[in-house]
């Protein structure tokens, strides 16, 4: 029913549901019939209606239609006219295989008759775009890709190629450009050329190391490559072009913007930062129609090498006039264009001449006309040769034997630039040298020759060089045999049959002979021969691997030798023979001696029985007779222990005070009996130190009893402790006659006694007992003594925690100790006398030298000596004198004033002593004085060593 309703045309839903209600509420089948005869009727009239508003339809369309046709008809002629105007052919295909439809005149196009030949591209195309034709019509049958391309003919013409997919077809286009089409496209080929270069430039300015960028008519800056983002420290070339970051400053950028308003070229060299870098840069900005483009030349690198090289230059002048050969540099021209200081003075030529630039033949004349030149007959013709070297590939060399007597070595060396290099070098100098050298050997051949030693040198190779008289007499060789200039070999062999069996003498000279580099070392070895000669031989290597061997017979010396060896071992076995007689005698003797004081002391006692005067006196002289000589045996008895490394000492502390109590009381008698008064100075700081206290006093009292016995009646020894850098000094000062400087040296020495001029009496080994002792307590005893002054005998023992200070090194020149002492005394010697002062120089060493800087001790003794002379009073005196010790030279300055460790010539005199590899010491006593000690190192016997290593 719906679709009745649809066909009968009632599409509004609102009636369609009416007229479903009117039917509904029909009852029956009448109605059914009524409606569907309605229904048939009114499709009838809409069929009918329908059809005549179709044909109507219809007819509009078929005249439309027509209308269209002709239309397009008439597009189709004009569009044959406008073909048949245009020199143009179409191709088509209907598929990949299908066969090409063509369109057109291509006679015309081609100017080819047969219309196939269109199609052979290679025929009327050059290879290039026939290939190019061939390969886009081949992609637009298979693919259906389009083309458009330009094609050169073979005959010069130009074509146009358009290929495309239409309706399933493919069409290819084929037409002539000519005139206007013609121009155009070879402006566009132009452009594309251009856009090419174009991009090849940017691609070159960016790889470029140096900044380049452009700027447009309003000044901006539109490109940047990457070596100016680098330059101003920009992310990349985008990154300076958006922010506008200028390399220049503003002074150029106004320059620069002058010059592109002018439409000028701008060139200049400014400063500017680069990288965080002030360098110097070569801006060159060129104007273009829509700006200006600028690039800047980094010329930093070229300043610094250009200034290096004039360094290098100046130094190579400076290094060629410090050259003892003349140099001149000639030009291609022959001009003077360098010249060395040594060339001016060689030649004595002006500079003012030779700054000129002087042509090489303008100087040789100037030369010939002062006489400078070799003397020569025909100097045109001289001068024409040797101005010949201009034009010669090779080097030359010239003698040239001057008037005055000189001969200059002229070379002449062609530059690579042109012109030549004159070295002119002074052989006068060497040939004489070569003269004298000859002379000098031909005279020392002859010495060597009347030497009475062997003498044999071998070269490199092993040969025999030289050998003299000498040499081949010792070894038995025949003159001629050396004339020959043997090899090492043949000399080996004759001379070793001279030598006992087994000797290596010969096989060891030749490692040194034969042998390379560092495996040659000299040797020297005495050699005993089957004749019974004995030479020393010595063997040395030279210089270019030459060897010098040197044989001196030694005969007589060794049998000397050998009688004084013997001789000596007799003495030495009399010397023990002797020391052990003497221990021996010594012990037989302490038994005795024990039992005479024992009755000694029992006689001198009341429970034996009274004495009258006579006889106590009588056995006091017993008791000091039998004491001494207990003490002698004793003494004896400790030197034999010692020799037998039997003495152990006994350590504990030792008080220095009680020591000297010990010893003062051991010496009373003497003191009494010799009218001697005895001093004695203590330090407050004295302390106790590690020693054996028995050897200590034995110690101080052989000391005391020395000073004793060479002491007058009247005089006063002194014995003073005291304590210095933690050891501890024990100093006993006499005023008897001295020790003379010869007998110094041998005091320490057993059974050395030089009593005479004196009371003393001894076997003279109380002093040997004092270094023993001392040895044994790790400390030492030196003695300072002046004829007719006294002597002082000093003993240090070592404190508790001393370390041993390095000896301090010794610098300066070889300065004689009497020169320095005379020295500072002559230079206060004036003042002391216009004080009233007794200055006493003591005698004093002769023959001691020290390494120091002489002006720096001489000030340093000059300012001791001030400052006591500004101490002492009138009428006082001052004792000053330079004293031997083992090893060391001591200047003493004594006085009877106190000083200062702080003042200040104090001060300034350890200082210059110190500093010159010496110490010095100030002691000083209450009521005694103060002794000040100036100690160096002795070089005693140094001079007269080098005196003689010079005269070997």
């Amino acid at each position: 029913m719906s679709l009745l309703l649809a066909a009968c045309g009632w599409t509004s839903r609102a009636q369609a549901q009416d007229l479903r209600a009117i039917v509904e509420l029909t009852p029956g089948v009448e109605l059914y019939g009524a409606t569907l005869t309605l229904g048939l009727a009114l499709i009838s009239v809409f069929l009918a209606l329908a059809y005549i508003a179709e044909r109507k339809h219809w007819r509009r369309r078929e005249s439309h239609l027509v209308a269209s046709l002709e239309q397009t008809r008439a597009q189709r002629d004009r569009a044959e006219l406008f073909l048949s105007v245009d020199q143009q052919v179409f191709i088509a295909w209907d598929g990949p295989s299908g066969e090409p439809e063509i369109e057109g005149s291509p006679q015309r196009l081609l100017d080819a008759s047969p219309s196939q030949g269109i199609l052979d591209f290679s025929s009327w195309l050059t290879p290039a775009a026939a290939e190019a034709l061939d390969g886009g019509v081949t992609r637009l049958r298979q693919r259906g890709e389009a083309f458009h391309i330009a094609l050169a003919g073979v005959a010069g013409r130009r074509y146009d190629a358009d290929g495309r997919a239409v309706g399933g077809r493919a069409m290819l286009r084929l037409r002539e450009v000519s005139g206007e089409r013609r121009e155009l496209d070879s402006l566009r080929e132009r452009c594309a050329e251009i856009e090419a270069y174009s991009e090849g430039l940017l691609a070159l300015l960016e790889a470029l190391p140096t900044p380049v960028w452009l700027r447009d008519n309003a000044g901006r800056i539109v490109f940047v490559n990457k070596a100016y983002a680098q330059a101003v420290e920009a992310r990349d070339a985008e990154d300076g072009v958006e922010r506008q970051v200028e390399l220049l400053d503003e002074p150029a950028r106004a320059a620069c913007a002058e010059a592109r308003a002018k439409g000028a070229l701008w060139r200049d060299e400014i400063t500017a930062v680069v990288g965080g870098e002030r360098r110097r840069l070569c801006v060159i900005q060129a104007p273009f129609l829509k700006g200006a483009a600028s690039i800047a030349f980094d010329r930093q690198e070229i300043l610094n090498l250009r200034a290096e090289f004039q360094k290098q230059k100046d130094s190579h002048a400076r290094t060629l006039d410090q050259l003892p050969i003349a140099v001149a540099i000639f030009d291609g021209s022959q001009q003077l264009i360098y010249r060395n200081a040594t060339y001016e003075k060689l030649w004595r030529l002006s500079p003012v001449f030779l700054d000129a630039r002087p042509s090489d033949g303008e100087i040789l004349d100037r030369l010939r006309l002062a006489q400078r030149l070799p003397d020569e007959g025909d100097f045109r013709n001289w001068k024409a040769r040797l101005l010949e070297a201009y034009r010669s590939p090779e080097q030359l060399q010239r003698l040239w034997h001057m008037p005055d007597g000189r001969t200059i070595c002229v070379t002449i060396m062609p530059c690579l630039q042109g012109g030549v290099t004159y070295l002119y070098d002074d052989m006068t100098e060497r040939y004489d040298l070569q003269s004298r050298f000859n002379a000098l050997y031909r005279m020392q051949k002859e010495t060597l020759d009347t030497l009475r030693e062997g003498v044999a040198v071998f070269g490199a190779d092993g040969r025999l060089r030289f050998g003299n008289p000498a040499f081949a007499s010792l070894w038995r060789l025949a003159p001629s045999l050396l004339t020959e200039k043997p090899r090492f070999e043949a000399i080996a062999e004759n001379c070793g049959a001279l030598l006992h069996k087994g000797d290596s003498t010969w096989r060891d000279l030749r490692g040194v002979v034969t042998g390379l580099g560092e495996s040659r070392a000299g040797f020297t070895r005495r050699v005993e021969r089957n004749d019974g000669l004995v030479l020393d031989l010595s063997v040395q290597p030279l210089p270019e691997g030459a060897s010098l061997l040197t044989f001196v017979d030694v005969s007589a010396d060794v049998n000397v030798e050998r009688a004084l060896t013997e001789r000596n071992t007799a003495l030495l076995a009399a010397e023990r023979l002797r020391n052990d007689f003497i221990h021996h005698v010594s012990y037989e003797l302490r038994s005795p001696l024990t039992n005479i004081n024992g009755f000694v002391h029992l006689l001198g006692e009341e429970s034996t029985g009274p004495l009258n005067a006579r006889q106590f006196e009588y056995l006091g002289y017993m008791r000091k007779s039998s004491d001494a000589l207990l003490a002698i045996v004793d003494d004896i008895l400790d030197l034999a222990t010692i020799d037998e490394d039997a003495l152990e000492l006994e350590i504990e502390d030792v008080d220095p005070r009680a020591a000297i109590r010990g010893a003062v009381e051991g010496v009373q008698d003497r003191l009494v009996e010799n009218q001697i008064e005895l001093r004695i100075v203590e330090a407050d700081d004295l302390g106790s130190f590690h020693g054996d206290s028995k050897r200590v006093r034995q110690i101080l009292f052989n000391l005391l009893s020395n000073a004793i016995g060479f002491s007058r009646p009247g005089q006063i020894v002194t014995l003073a402790a005291m304590r210095r850098d933690g050891d501890v000094i024990f100093k006993v000062v006499d005023s008897g006659r001295g020790i003379p400087p010869e007998v110094l040296e041998r005091v320490f020495d057993r059974f050395e006694s030089h009593t005479a001029g004196s009371r003393h009496r001894g076997l003279g080994i109380g002093l040997s007992i004092v270094k023993a002792f001392m040895d044994l307590h790790g400390g030492k005893v030196l003695i300072d003594s002046a004829l007719g002054e006294g002597t002082a005998v000093t003993c240090v023992f070592p404190g508790e925690e001393r370390a041993l200070d390095a000896p301090s090194e010794s610098k300066g020149e070889l300065v004689s100790a009497k020169r320095l002492i005379d020295a500072a005394t002559q230079a206060v010697r004036g003042e002391a006398e216009s004080r009233g002062v007794k200055l006493r120089v003591l005698p004093t060493i002769t023959d001691e030298d020290i390494h120091c800087d002489e002006s720096d001790v001489n000030r340093a003794l000059e300012t001791l000596l001030r400052g006591a002379l500004a101490c002492a009073g009138a009428g006082e005196a001052i004792s000053f004198a330079a004293l031997r010790r083992e090893g060391e030279v001591a200047f003493k300055l004594s006085h009877r004033h106190a000083v200062q460790e702080s003042d200040a010539a104090l001060s300034e005199a350890r200082a210059i002593v110190e500093a010159n590899g010496g110490r010095m010491q100030v002691d000083f006593a209450a009521g005694e004085g103060v002794v000040i000690s100036c100690v160096f190192a002795s070089c005693v016997g140094e001079a007269d060593q080098t005196t003689r290593s010079e005269s070997q």
